[in-house]
């Protein structure tokens, strides 16, 4: 037998994941999800491993709870070690309690990996701290759907409506009437204020705040569901000075990254911090060349090579990945000219302990051409590892310049096999307002994997593009870019988007 590990997923937002949570999902041979575990979390776990979603919402049960135990206990006697991953904290109202007693009746052993509870960070997102030295010293909390078997209420509404602590409802906005209604008839006093978190901590979440007499018809008019927190108390008037998450330029707004997967964090991750809900749908894939003996025997011959020229951050990594292989590092570079076609690109070089000789002002091979002229690069041998298929621009420019070019494939772009239904069925739902596309490549396989027509069908979808090689290729397939930032770079996409959406 392994062991299973009471895993808290926190709120939602995947920054909120702990670093404990996220390296046992990454070794487990097992991973058991919930509803409300985010399901980004998955992309940590072994391409190898079992998958279970056993969800749970509004009576719509996978599995009931006892079935749930049963798989964990059987998974663990099969000798597989089980991630169960639960949203917020496992023992906040996560009936992790409940599934620790199975285990320790069957004699398997378990840790608990806390998580931030949805009752502290949904209400911190929203501006609302649950203790605060002007309002209240002590925070409660209290489930809003308590299990419909038990012969008594757990709750004593009296000593709730009293008390001066913030009180914290979990699962409670269908029961939000007789929550009020119960504080009010308690005591409480009717102008308390009240605020309800949806979706806390995630891209679409959206807030309220009003009173405890009046909150149930808001929250009614306001069409406000599960899963949401209630807060009541005195820091709920401290929302709109304190709100911060909601402030975020796109938040709420579906943003399609088509980047490969590879590289597809750097601007995911831009736009998450700007609010945005991000889909990774990556339409290429980069992969290592079949053989790389062309490339050894080039590297073995950099005496004679006056500049490098790379055009991507791949091209760095592959080729030193080679000149790795073959047991050399940087050294190997010493006395040769070393050109990057962008910042990222220079970065990925500074990281290898080489700092570019020339960078261009605008990050487009054009561009390069140019400055590598003034660099008097004419009867220069030169050398450019990137993509086994890739524009033939620069080396074309150069080799008219009179410089001798050799280009050296060191990896390959392919289309990836990827189901364009999430997406097609985001573009239904309208919960798409963006699309971006950062190479030639990805436009080209993203009307491969979806047709123009259906695109088309959705005109209110604008479309970012990074520059102005990537806009003509897009205009191939019938359509002009929306946004297009003058600085060709991952962080001037997201910032035009953000400007602009």
């Amino acid at each position: 037998m392994s062991t299973v590990y009471l895993i808290g997923a926190g709120p939602g937002d995947p920054g909120l994941l702990t670093i404990k949570a996220k390296h046992l999902i990454e070794t487990c041979d097992v991973v058991v999800y919930d509803y409300l575990a985010n399901a980004e979390f998955l992309k940590y776990a072994r391409k190898d491993a079992e998958i279970i979603y056993v969800g749970k919402k509004g009576g719509d049960h996978t599995l009931p709870q006892d079935q749930i135990n049963q798989l964990i206990i059987d998974k663990a006697k099969a000798g597989k070690s089980v991630a169960r991953l639960k949203g917020g904290d496992p023992y906040v109202f996560g009936r992790g309690g409940e599934e620790a007693e199975e285990l320790v009746a069957e004699g398997i052993a378990f840790e608990v990996v806390p998580g931030v509870t949805a009752g502290v960070a949904a209400p911190a997102y929203a501006g609302i701290p649950v203790t605060h030295r002007d309002f209240t010293t002590s925070v409660c909390f209290i489930t809003g759907h308590e299990d419909p078997t038990k012969e008594e209420s757990g709750h004593n509404w009296e000593v709730y409506a009293k008390s001066n602590s913030t009180l914290v409802f979990y699962m409670g906005v269908k029961n939000l009437p007789m929550i009020a209604g119960n504080l009010m008839a308690g005591g409480r006093s009717k102008d308390t204020p009240v605020a309800l978190v949806r979706w806390g901590t995630r891209c679409n979440q959206e807030s309220m705040v009003s009173t405890l007499e009046n909150v149930a018809a808001e929250a009614e008019k306001r069409k406000f569901a599960a899963p949401s927190i209630i807060i009541v108390g005195g820091v709920c008037s401290l929302s709109d000075k304190l709100s911060w998450f909601e402030k975020k330029p796109l938040l709420g707004k579906g943003v399609v990254v088509t980047r490969a997967r590879e590289q597809a964090s750097d601007l995911a991750d831009v736009l998450r911090h700007m609010g945005a809900c991000v889909f990774e749908f990556p339409t290429i894939t980069v992969e290592p060349l079949d053989d790389y003996d062309e490339v050894e025997q080039a590297i073995l011959a950099l005496g004679a090579v006056d500049w490098l020229v790379f055009t991507s951050v791949n091209g760095v990594k592959h080729f030193w990945t080679q000149l790795n292989e073959i047991g050399l590092d940087s050294r190997a570079l010493g006395g040769i000219s070393v050109a990057a076609i962008g910042p990222a690109t220079a970065d990925e070089l500074k990281l290898r302990g080489v700092t570019p000789d020339f960078v261009p002002p605008k990050y487009v091979a054009e561009e390069v051409v140019a400055g590598l002229l003034a660099q008097g690069i004419a009867g220069k041998n030169v050398l450019i590892p990137r993509a086994k298929v890739a524009r033939e621009v620069l080396p074309e420019e150069l080799a008219k310049a009179g410089a001798n070019v050799r280009v050296l494939p060191v990896y390959e772009t392919r289309l990836t096999q990827a189901d364009a239904t999430e997406i097609t069925e985001a573009l239904a739902k309208g919960n798409i307002q963006a699309l971006t596309f950062t190479s030639s490549s990805t436009v080209e396989n993203f009307f491969t994997l979806l047709s123009p027509d259906t695109l088309r069908a959705y005109p209110d979808v604008k479309i970012a593009c990074i520059g102005p090689v990537t806009a003509k290729t897009l205009s191939r397939f019938g359509f002009t870019p929306h946004i297009q930032p003058e600085d060709y770079t991952i962080p001037g996409l997201a910032a035009a988007l953000g400007a602009k959406l």
